[in-house]
């Protein structure tokens, strides 16, 4: 692979009870253990990075897919949930959830398109056989 870009950040503190800031200055933020998780709140946590993080990516590479198909993705969204919870052996594990909106397009399409983004977006590569993603299509 050809790497285009890398990002850099770096945690520090306590985990999930400390801070993130990328390397150049435009992410730079505090990091806290949800209140559901027995922590703090008032922050935002890795959860939610991961869906901002993978709901972005998912939409670029739908939009991608639906314009070499000449596919109208006018109105288009990509909502993601990510769930953590104990994974059975001692650890955590995520799923996540993708609910795709594509409000000009037919059912049909819409699904075809949103599997074709599935097979294209890097983190849907990255997570597959990793972790369960739903993906639902609607309007």
């Amino acid at each position: 692979m050809q790497v285009l870009y890398t990002a850099e950040v770096t945690a520090s503190g306590d985990g999930r009870n400390g801070h993130v800031a990328s390397s150049d200055g435009i992410l730079d933020f505090d990091v806290r253990t949800p209140k559901e998780m027995g922590g703090g709140g008032g922050a935002t946590n890795p959860e939610q990075l991961f869906a901002a993080g993978f709901a972005a990516c998912f939409h670029s590479a739908l939009r991608v897919v639906a314009r070499r198909a000449g596919a109208s993705v006018e109105g288009s969204e990509v909502h993601a949930r990510v769930g953590i919870g104990p994974n059975g052996s001692g650890g955590y594990g995520l799923e996540v959830w993708l609910a795709v909106t594509l409000p000009e397009l037919d059912p049909d399409t819409a699904q075809r398109l949103a599997d074709a983004a599935h097979q294209v977006c890097p983190y849907s590569n990255a997570t597959r056989g990793n972790i369960d993603v739903h993906i639902e299509v609607g309007k």
